[in-house]
């Protein structure tokens, strides 16, 4: 039965409304992020629309513009430290180096695993499944005290060797993601009816041969929604990052350097942040049907 026009306007407005609410601060950290400190700081008015845009804040951070050159442009030495500070490039190259290893690490475990989870039956499977999501639960600062000590023991910390930094990382990272990814992944095996294994089986392939052949193609869309989902938890991951690493820094504890003892340099950290959102942002528009339909299957749907 259709809605009426009334209800469905009213259904539209609500969800516009909702929209805005949750948009609100993103689209304000991207108007700061174009800001010139005068209009971020003017103490007699909040400054919304009018202010002349500058992108001296991304030209610094993405860029590595000097600290000399934001001072003749602006007018300001606000905020302390050369332009090393402030260049995020390696950074940013960082970032994009652990989260592509631990999401392609991530990917690979748990497209093995939740396969077998799907098409193998054996005895306390159910108990198994709840133990992996259980693992999702525990908070990482529950056992980074002892993960600290076991890194620097096997010497996996970057001031060690800066290469088993950059792996200890990514297999951490790969860690905490693996739970949610194998659940993900075993919703979209199982839309796939086991007849169709059992028929490829029959025509003479291997299980290796149906898995890889017949069965992964037909689930490619929910892989890449499960990859971009490790992506964006392993690029915006903070505490593991800040306790493990320290020549490596990934973008959510570089801009914690941003905060001085003379001040927070907003115009930069939201011009990093503002940069931050994007790469997720456009992966999540890419495989959002896949995403969505995904988180909301049962992870222990038969």
């Amino acid at each position: 039965m259709e809605q009426p026009v009334h209800l469905q306007r009213l259904r539209d407005i609500i969800a516009i409304l909702i929209v805005a609410l949750f948009m609100f601060p993103i689209a304000w950290w991207a108007l700061t992020s174009i800001k010139p400190m005068s209009a971020m700081f003017n103490k007699d008015k909040v400054v919304v629309f009018d202010f002349e845009p500058t992108s001296v804040n991304y030209r610094v951070v993405m860029l590595g513009q000097s600290r000399s050159e934001i001072a003749i442009e602006s007018g300001s030495t606000f905020g302390v430290g050369g332009s090393s500070s402030y260049d995020s490039r390696r950074t940013i190259l960082d970032s994009l180096l652990i989260a592509i290893g631990s999401t392609t690490l991530t990917t690979l475990i748990a497209m093995l695993a939740s396969y077998a989870l799907s098409r193998m039956s054996f005895r306390g499977r159910d108990s198994y499944l709840n133990w992996v999501l259980g693992q999702r639960f525990m908070p990482p600062i529950a056992i980074i005290v002892p993960l600290v000590t076991m890194y620097k023991t096997v010497g996996m910390r970057d001031t060690d060797n800066l290469y088993l930094g950059y792996v200890g990382l990514i297999l951490m990272h790969a860690l905490i993601n693996l739970p949610i990814a194998i659940l993900l992944m075993k919703s979209f095996f199982d839309d796939v009816p086991k007849d169709v294994d059992e028929a490829a089986m029959i025509d003479g392939a291997t299980r290796w041969q149906t898995f890889g052949k017949v069965v992964m193609p037909m689930v490619r869309g929910g892989m890449a929604a499960t990859a971009v989902l490790c992506f964006i938890f392993s690029w915006t991951e903070f505490l593991l990052s800040l306790f493990l690493t320290t020549t490596i820094r990934t973008v959510p504890v570089k801009i914690t350097t941003f905060v001085t003892s003379t001040g927070s340099e907003w115009g930069f950290i939201s011009a990093l942040g503002t940069a931050a959102i994007v790469p997720g942002f456009i992966f999540i528009l890419l495989v959002q049907k896949h995403l969505v339909r995904g988180l909301t299957l049962g992870s222990l749907k038969e």
